[in-house]
């Protein structure tokens, strides 16, 4: 009885959240489920190729944001390049 209600919990504190790559970083939307902000920054981490990892703006459903302490079901995770202009 025990381990199906830790199971239920754990089941419960998954998070599915939309990750858009937008502009020149030219990779197709990832829907994934975390338990994390930790494992969201990993996923990121591992996902976006390294050219582009310490450039990008992260913005969480359409607002810029520094960390992911607040993230919800459902959220959109827009990963952001930065502005060039001439």
């Amino acid at each position: 009885m025990k381990s199906y209600i830790l199971q239920k919990i754990a089941e419960r504190e998954k998070l599915k959240v939309l990750i858009k790559f937008l502009g020149p970083i030219s990779k197709d939307d990832l829907e994934v489920e975390i338990k994390s902000s930790k494992e969201l920054k990993e996923i990121l981490k591992n996902t976006i190729d390294k050219e582009w990892l310490d450039k990008v703006a992260i913005a969480v459903n359409d607002n810029i944001v520094s960390d992911f302490d607040n993230i919800k079901d459902g959220d959109i995770i827009s990963v952001l390049p930065p502005v060039c202009g001439g």
